[in-house]
């Protein structure tokens, strides 16, 4: 028998129509000690299924059994070889499962059904961590879901469970490897929207998240590396005055308060300087970035199989892998679940501090 559970983890099965159940599948196969203490939120016919196409590809693997169970409680009476589901929305059956590989409401819906489900969990103190698999924006746009993606989901849970407003709680998007760390100062917008959304009270916001996340990490305040918006970092308003106008000012104020501050950094070599190797830290803790590929190119470059976003600012504790739902893998019984793990790892890690 599995040892008594008191808070598990909960671990969002993602979009059923990508490869998110057949990660956590391949996850339980690789490590099943990363999966002990948590509970799947989803449905149990995802896994069942998923579990099915692993099989078929590794038939000699040691497949888990999947049980739906309808209370935290039961975890302790599991045996070893189970993997719990907590199943929300109305169960689908083997003929009514979204099919692989397409866009469809129904496993939209049910995504952002399982997030809002392990938050809101997570927030009345019922599990220690979010871990969320992919999902797919266009399914959620599909479902009516009001939200872009998982940050921005979160928030508003986490907002309307302290009786805020949503700006009243600002959260942030970490992307994080054993070599790299960034933080961005917008996240799911247009690239036009990006460049707007590079204020100075955004930027000064994002230096003091950042700056909280990880010195509660370090036990110390962090080295934060700033990146330039423009190429060169503006060249001295040769190419850009936003260096000049916006970041530099919020730098001094960051300063002001104590934060380990410096920037603005060329963009082009602020990431090689922060990269962790060979044993060496970089010269930075972290990089904050001023838009979503800025900052997490770098990151994913270095390798999908070890990157994990974390969601800065919440008052829970979420980490997701670093990849999508791979629409082309699904149903293979072929997806890497390295990033998966490391998720896990993470969140286990944050919620230790």
């Amino acid at each position: 028998m599995t040892a008594a559970v008191s808070r598990p983890l909960a671990l969002t099965f993602g979009d059923a129509a990508g490869i998110g159940p057949e990660i956590i599948v391949q996850a339980f196969l690789h490590d099943p000690q990363a999966l002990r203490g948590c509970v799947v939120v989803g449905d149990v016919a995802a896994l069942q299924r998923a579990a099915e196409v692993v099989a078929r590809a590794q038939p000699d693997a040691p497949m888990p059994l999947v049980e739906r169970i309808d209370a935290l409680s039961d975890l302790t009476r599991l045996p070893e070889g189970v993997l719990p589901v907590w199943s929300v929305g109305t169960p689908w059956t083997a003929q009514t499962l979204p099919a692989f590989g397409r866009v469809q409401a129904e496993a939209g819906a049910k995504a952002a059904d399982a997030v809002l489900w392990a938050a809101q969990a997570a927030l009345r103190g019922e599990v220690s961590a979010v871990v969320t698999a992919p999902l797919h924006k266009e399914a959620l746009a599909a479902a009516g879901v009001p939200f872009p993606g998982h940050t921005e989901l979160l928030q508003a849970c986490a907002a309307a469970h302290a009786g805020v407003a949503v700006a009243d709680l600002p959260v942030r998007m970490m992307l994080a490897n054993d070599e790299l760390r960034t933080v961005l100062v917008s996240i799911h917008v247009s690239l036009r929207q990006a460049i707007e959304a590079v204020t100075h009270d955004n930027v000064l916001q994002t230096l003091r998240i950042t700056d909280t996340a990880e010195r509660r990490r370090l036990g110390r305040a962090p080295r934060i590396g700033v990146a330039g918006l423009n190429p060169h970092a503006g060249e001295g308003g040769l190419m850009g005055r936003e260096e000049i106008d916006i970041l530099i000012p919020a730098l001094q104020q960051a300063r002001s308060e104590g934060l380990d501050v410096s920037g603005p950094h060329a963009p082009d070599t602020v990431f090689m300087r922060a990269r962790a190797r060979d044993g060496q830290p970089g010269e930075f803790d972290v990089v904050v970035a001023m838009y979503h590929d800025q900052g997490l190119i770098p990151v994913k470059y270095l390798g999908l199989a070890q990157g994990v976003n974390v969601t800065l600012g919440l008052p829970l504790v979420r980490t997701s892998p670093d990849h999508g739902t791979a629409f082309d893998l699904a149903g293979t019984g072929r997806a890497d679940p390295d990033s998966l793990l490391a998720a896990l790892a993470m969140a286990r890690a944050l919620t230790s501090h």
